[in-house]
């Protein structure tokens, strides 16, 4: 292999410079989701007997369920390539990779397709949030008091 063949083949592995454009996109994708976010918690408030926390819930619910829509419509990639950390930070990244390993493996049946691969992108997410959960419990206890 020459030395020109070598820099084409990893160029397209190299990480991309940071790019302002990039930046931008992504804070006002990450602020426009916050703001739909609260807007949804405002309309959700507003039904009679809905508390703000259950708004809260009923947002992040509705954010999943678009996200996983998108995904399922194909076109959720196509965002998250122009938007990159806007949209994979909140959970509606959560909910993308979750939906696209389901969509993956749904040829290979509910049990073994979907069902033991469903997590497999979002799975460490999991497991690293639970623990990190259970540290800053000990520590906030610790430290803090119960």
């Amino acid at each position: 292999m020459n030395n020109k063949k070598y820099k084409r083949l990893t160029k397209k592995y190299l990480p991309k410079k940071i790019n302002i454009k990039n930046l931008l996109l992504s804070f006002l994708c990450g602020g426009f989701i916050g703001l739909f976010g609260q807007i949804l918690i405002t309309v959700y408030s507003l039904a009679p007997n809905i508390s703000n926390s259950e708004a809260s819930n009923l947002m992040m619910v509705t954010l999943i369920f678009l996200a996983s829509l998108f995904t399922g419509f194909g076109f959720f990639d196509n965002l998250i390539d122009l938007f990159k950390a806007g949209l994979i930070i909140p959970i509606t990244g959560f909910a993308h990779s979750t939906t696209a390993s389901a969509m993956e493996y749904r040829n290979e049946g509910l049990t073994t397709g979907i069902g033991a691969n469903i997590f497999k992108l979002s799975g460490s997410v999991i497991l690293y949030g639970i623990v990190s959960a259970y540290l800053f419990g000990i520590i906030r206890y610790m430290f803090f008091g119960g």
